[in-house]
């Protein structure tokens, strides 16, 4: 209980951090306007960039749990076997 109190004040506090100041609003396109700090992306490129590692992160996201869920594994020699059969 103690812990959830500690955590739910610290939650409060860096909040307010979390969001950009209004200089930095100001430099930053429509959609990255409230949430990162800095001049923003210097040409079309960084979008593609940032489009690329989205995908990219998306696409090993979707593996992990596959392989997560149904590994695919059917040998009876498998080394998972024998923390399974135990």
């Amino acid at each position: 209980m103690k812990l959830r109190n500690i955590l739910s004040v610290f939650t409060l506090l860096i909040a307010g951090f979390y969001y950009a100041c209004d200089v930095c609003q100001e430099q930053q396109p429509k959609i990255t306007a409230n949430l990162t700090h800095g001049p923003g992306p210097g040409s079309n490129w960084d979008w593609v960039a940032v489009a690329i590692i989205g995908a990219i992160v998306v696409a090993t996201f979707i593996y992990s749990l596959k392989f997560l869920i149904s590994p695919g594994e059917k040998s009876p020699d498998h080394i998972k076997n024998v923390i399974l059969n135990d």
